[in-house]
């Protein structure tokens, strides 16, 4: 971001600037070096009618605004302040967080006239030749904004040549500034918008800038930065046998550069290379180890820390390639697993256990800290990941060596190292030492004089329970010989400083976790239960308990051991129902709070919330005690109102879903409730801003339609009309619209042949969204993702439609739009990038189609590809539920045709 090494001030003032500004026009550039200079001004009423003079500017001229804002950034006559500012002024008239201003922003750039356009891109280009740094970096970032708007659309072609022919200019400064520029651009912009040509063109440039007869740092770093950003453009290049040797011998001589920024670059450089050209590594890993393990012993911090990720990088391309083809690692798989880690261990384990011992003394207070005792542990436990068995004969001896030594530091080295390889090996493999283990690890939890390794044993803990015990172990690891001593350690650990109590929590957190599944029947736990909840609830009061997320680490703890509570224990979650409710009566309460004070109190709120959430889920689902609960129904409601009277989003999002789960429970009884709440309701619904908060909303939408049926019926006008306006917006969040559709299905269920009304209107944004949701060639991984999940709401809604209007005389209402979703069932089967969900939902509406239409829909669907191949498909598959959804389709259409 431009901002960097801006101070505060300018910031604030661009960004009041920028705000707010709509209107266009065009006389000729201006003077507004004083502007700028008065909008940084201290005295308050100098910079409020600075900012007003700019603004006026920009909304009665824009071109001619921007141009003059080019214009004094490259111009060296002028002070640095003005100059950062108008850089940064310029750079938010280009460019914004949200999708849809940035829109805005490209449409209004792209209306501008030509020539106007043209002199603001020549006095950016220009900029690059500043001696000034600031100015440089500026622009270079300006012009990369302008090019991810351009050049997707074939304007601008001349920037990359001109850019490239900077390039041989002599003066180091103005090619470090291009080779900055090419590389932000190769971050801006998309591979496929730039030729090859171009692409050869841009790396030749960015290699020989790397190169160690460079020998202006400047120069080097800047190519080695931009080689990080091309990258992802060298596909070809990295096909090529001899251009791929020259880039990694160019990279690997970086790392050896004299100085530290350019080493810790080509680091970076290699574990980019890594993930995007993994299958092209054999021929370069064993000089790559050398590189990094010489980095890791002997290279400052920044640099060691690359050279590890290295290796953590490898490791995740491995754990990826074999979760996805399993041991089976023949043809079939895209990207072979060439066992690089495997083959590294007995090098790599001593490696990263040397530097274990590396730890800073106060890592365990700071909850951001990185390091390369951290980095190495990380790395541990994603190798283990990675190879199973095999790491635990290499890790074993050094912690037998190190856990009883008197220098902290070895006992905590050791200890983590235990605690890294206990996710990836079979418990076969870990339980016998896990057993031998646990008595020490609870002595030195409790005992240990050093505060760091009382932390680490707590974490270690945690990973035992977490990943050794619960149902599906045989050989159980909490047993009643050892329940007690297990119980009252962690307890008793809730009282230490709050980095160990908090990790204490989590242990216990996982400890309950483990007997989620045991049902109604009683657990070790159950003689414990009302001395944890106490102990949790202490922790919760502590003074100290903002520190080391010690307060949100209880409520979670507290959480878990709720949902793991069986018929004997729910009395006491019954007990603590009025507790919880009392202590967020306190917090609406407060008065006069300080802002951090009020930070602190909505932190709660939302923590109390979530913990009354829980219980209402556990407490209202069993029949033993939902009727004794439901007396607490009318006050948990009032409150969860009262916090939506407070501004932050994460309590009203914890008490939307609370009201949520209280639905759930209360059934068609919520109706008392919705006169109130319905304006929360609609509050939460247009909360663009907040959208986690609107996404929940319409969740509970869902949870309150199954929940009232056909009593939501007078709120349903409201809620559909937001609803098809949030759809509309394009300043909603994309996240939350696959959830709208969803909503439409669950309201078209809970009011059945009622919905009609509403077809008009949701059907054909339905189909909108069907057909673009189709449209996925050349996307990455990420618009796949979000693409199944649209295209899931999307047939949810069809399915909730379809099925709410079987057996109604208004069912032949659907009939026209019958074609267009079998359009959409083929469409999906055609594309073969369907997850199972959405192949479930998919079949699913097949069958609910022929279930509701019945014969008036049997030539059509006789007539689809779906109800042939998808259906086979689907009846084959290994996934039971997408099986089951395919026999079910079949009954459905074999009724439909013979009608």
């Amino acid at each position: 971001m431009i901002s960097k090494g801006v101070d505060n001030n300018v910031d604030r003032a661009a960004e009041s600037i920028i705000q707010s500004t709509h209107q266009l026009g065009f006389p000729m550039a201006m003077e507004i070096t004083q502007f700028l200079l008065n909008a940084q001004a201290v005295d308050g009423n100098v910079r409020k009618h600075a900012e007003e003079n700019i603004r006026q500017f920009q909304e009665q001229n824009l071109p001619s605004f921007l141009f003059s804002l080019a214009a004094e950034l490259a111009n060296d006559d002028k002070p640095v302040e003005s100059r950062k500012l108008a850089g940064l002024i310029l750079k938010n008239a280009l460019d914004a967080k949200e999708q849809h201003r940035k829109f805005e922003l490209a449409q209004r750039w792209i209306a501008l006239d030509p020539n106007a356009k043209a002199q603001i891109r020549a006095c950016l280009l220009k900029t690059l030749s500043s001696p000034a740094h600031d100015a440089r970096s500026t622009a270079s970032q300006v012009i990369a904004k302008l090019a991810g708007i351009e050049l997707p659309l074939k304007q601008w072609p001349e920037l990359i040549e001109a850019l490239l022919s900077n390039n041989n200019q002599l003066p180091a400064h103005t090619r470090q500034a291009t080779l900055e520029t090419l590389g932000y651009i190769c971050e801006e912009v998309s591979p496929e918008v730039v030729e090859q040509d171009h692409v050869n063109k841009i790396l030749t440039a960015v290699v020989q800038g790397m190169n160690s007869s460079e020998s202006n740092n400047d120069v080097r770093l800047a190519a080695t930065r931009a080689l990080y950003n091309a990258l992802s453009f060298a596909q070809a290049n990295f096909s090529n046998d001899t251009e791929r040797d020259y880039i990694m011998r160019v990279v690997c001589e970086a790392t050896l550069s004299p100085e530290v920024k350019i080493r810790q670059a080509a680091f970076e450089c290699l574990v980019s290379i890594s993930s995007t050209y993994y299958e092209k590594l054999s021929p370069y890993i064993q000089d790559i180890f050398t590189i990094t393990a010489k980095a890791v012993k002997e290279d400052e911090e920044p640099v060691a820390l690359q050279a590890i990720e290295f290796w953590s990088s490898i490791c995740d391309e491995e754990i990826d390639i074999l979760e996805e083809y399993g041991g089976d690692l023949t043809g079939d798989s895209v990207i072979p697993c060439f066992y690089f880690i495997k083959q590294a261990l007995p090098a790599l384990i001593p490696l990263l256990l040397e530097t274990l011992l590396k730890q800073e003394e106060d890592q365990d207070q700071d909850e951001g800290a990185w390091n390369i005792a951290m980095a190495g542990g990380t790395c541990l436990g994603l190798v283990a990941r990675t190879v199973g068995d095999d790491v635990v004969p290499l890790v074993m001896p050094f912690i037998e060596e190190n856990i009883s030594k008197p220098d902290w530091r070895q006992r905590e080295a050791a200890t983590y190292a235990f605690g890294s390889v206990l996710e990836g090996p079979s418990p076969e493999k870990l339980m016998t030492l896990v057993n031998h283990a646990l008595n020490f690890m609870l002595n030195a939890l409790m005992k240990d004089p050093n505060n760091h390794v009382k932390d680490t044993t707590g974490w270690t803990l945690g990973r035992i329970f977490e990943f050794l015990h619960g149902s599906a172990y045989d050989t159980p690891i909490i047993t009643q010989a050892n329940c007690q001593q297990i119980i009252t350690v962690l307890l008793q650990s809730m009282k230490d400083v709050p980095n160990v109590a908090e990790k204490a929590c989590g242990a216990l957190y996982f400890l309950a976790q483990g007997f989620e599944d045991s049902g109604s029947s009683s657990t070790q736990l159950t003689p414990f239960f009302q001395d944890i909840i106490q102990a949790l609830l202490d922790v919760t009061h502590r003074e100290d308990a903002g520190e080391s997320r010690l307060r949100t680490a209880a409520y979670e703890s507290l959480n878990e051991v709720v949902r793991c509570c069986t018929d004997e224990t729910a009395p006491m979650v019954m007990q603590l129902v009025p507790i919880i409710m009392n202590e967020l009566h306190q917090t609406l309460e407060a008065q006069r709070l300080s802002s951090d004070e009020r930070d602190k109190q909505n932190e709660l709120q939302g923590l109390l919330c979530g913990c009354l959430q829980v219980i209402i889920q556990k407490l209202g689902s069993s029949e033993l005690t939902k009727y004794v609960f439901m007396q607490y129904a009318d006050q948990m409601m009032q409150l969860f109102l009262r916090v939506f009277s407070c501004k932050s989003a994460t309590a009203h999002e914890e008490a939307m879903l609370a009201i949520g789960a209280l639905a759930y429970s209360t059934g068609s009884d919520f109706a008392k409730y919705m006169s109130e709440f319905y304006k929360y309701l609609e509050m939460g619904l247009q909360n663009f801003e907040d959208y986690q908060v609107c996404a929940i909303t319409v969740g509970v939408v869902g949870d309150i339609s199954r929940a009232l049926e056909d009593k939501i019926l007078p709120y349903c006008d409201g809620i559909m009309t937001q609803l098809l306006k949030n759809l509309s917006s394009n300043q909603l969040h994309r996240s939350v619209k696959p959830p709208i559709f969803s909503c439409f299905g669950d309201l078209a269920l809970a009011i059945g042949e009622n919905f009609d009304k509403y077809l008009m209107y949701a059907m054909p944004m339905l189909q909108s969204a069907a057909e673009l949701s189709v449209q996925t060639s050349g996307a990455d991984d990420d618009i796949i993702e979000y693409t199944n999940t649209l295209r899931n709401g999307i047939l949810e809604a069809y399915s909730g439609v379809l099925q709410g209007f079987k057996g109604s005389a208004k069912s032949q209402l659907l009939m026209p739009h019958a074609p267009h979703i079998l359009q959409f069932l083929d469409s999906l089967y055609m594309a073969k990038d369907l997850d199972d969900v959405v192949m479930k939902t998919a079949i699913g509406v097949l069958g609910d189609l022929a279930d509701t239409l019945g014969g008036n829909a049997a030539p059509l669907i006789q007539q689809c590809v779906s109800s042939r191949g998808f259906l086979n498909e689907c009846l084959q598959s290994e996934d039971n539920l997408v099986r089951e959804a395919g026999e079910w389709a079949q009954l459905a259409i074999r009724r439909a045709i013979s009608f």
